[in-house]
């Protein structure tokens, strides 16, 4: 009976250490390679306490903004694989800044590991409330009228919203003249004010100044209505075909993360992800829960690779 307990008391503690060993027992830093604030940072700092009750570890974010989110991407590259660092970024580090930046520290479809995609939205093209545009085929025929000089602000070289101008005008034959700012927030600002005269910008960052009047929507990029806008046509519905365009938030760590750790990081963080509270958070402001698998999203990462690699080399675009 003794020797048969004695196994059971082996047994059990060398399960719980087993256990033990599959989260690493200090606080998990969340990289977000851009300033506190947008909608990268937003995510991040929605999912870390969910996380922190499910793991029970601390789940802390740390801004390492710079380089259009590449210098947070290459820090999360050079760190260890044992589940104490992840990476919370936007598309950019992933599928867009391997095709704009030289010399670039990582190579992002082999140095991480994916965990899974967020959330993604449609970008929406919005003028301001006292442009005399008010549809697509409005502002496509003054670009036609008028090449190369229609204003459209982007938070900057390489962001979605600066991608998403170049495919717009690539599918319309039409010509504009990009306005690269430092953030979302100053471009936005300058859009309001009729700075600039128009923009592809995230639904989630806009969609309050649409709803107050303060900003003129002409159509979302997404393949259906958004939820939040639903009286703003498609930009197929609006006459432009292929312009199908989404921004999303993803979750990656350093490669070689072992394969238990990553499943279980993938199953807390879509939990997170799914949690009444923080899919409310989420969708209302226009924002969709993705949660895939890591298969799902390496699939989904190397179209979008393609995909922007394309645009990018077909408008001769560069951000020097």
């Amino acid at each position: 009976m003794k020797k048969l307990l004695g196994a059971l008391a082996i047994g059990v503690a060398a399960a719980t250490a087993a256990q033990a060993q599959d989260w690493p027992q200090k606080p998990v830093t969340l990289v977000v390679p851009f300033p506190a604030g947008g909608s990268t940072d937003s995510v991040a700092r929605a999912i870390g306490p969910k996380l922190t009750d499910k793991l029970h570890q601390p789940f802390l974010v740390d801004n390492k903004a710079g380089a259009t989110g590449t210098i947070g991407a290459t820090f999360v590259k050079r760190a260890a694989p044992d589940g104490s660092t992840f990476l919370v970024t936007s598309l950019g580090p992933l599928v867009i800044a391997p095709h704009l930046i030289k010399g670039l520290q990582y190579d992002a479809l082999k140095d991480f590991d994916l965990i899974t995609v967020a959330v993604q939205a449609p970008n929406v093209l919005v003028v301001p409330a006292s442009s005399p545009h008010k549809t697509v085929a409005d502002v496509i025929a003054h670009e036609k009228k008028n090449p190369g000089k229609m204003t459209f602000a982007s938070s900057g070289n390489g962001s979605s919203d600066h991608l998403t101008a170049e495919l717009f005008w690539q599918q319309t034959g039409t010509t504009g003249l990009h306005v690269p700012y430092k953030g979302g927030a100053p471009a936005i600002t300058d859009l309001l004010g009729g700075q600039v005269e128009a923009s592809f910008q995230n639904v989630n960052a806009v969609f309050q100044h649409i709803k107050g009047g303060k900003l003129k929507a002409l159509a979302v990029t997404g393949d259906k209505r958004s939820p939040v806008l639903p009286e703003v046509p498609t930009m197929a519905e609006a006459g432009v075909k292929n312009v199908e365009v989404y921004s999303w938030q993803a979750i990656v760590a350093p490669k070689g993360l072992p394969a238990a750790l990553r499943t279980k990081a993938n199953e807390a963080m879509v939990a997170a992800l799914n949690d009444p509270a923080v899919k409310q958070q989420f969708t209302a402001i226009g924002l969709e829960v993705v949660g895939n698998t890591p298969t799902q999203f390496a699939t989904f990462q190397k179209q979008e690779f393609d995909r922007w690699k394309k645009v990018i080399d077909t408008g001769k675009i560069t951000i020097d």
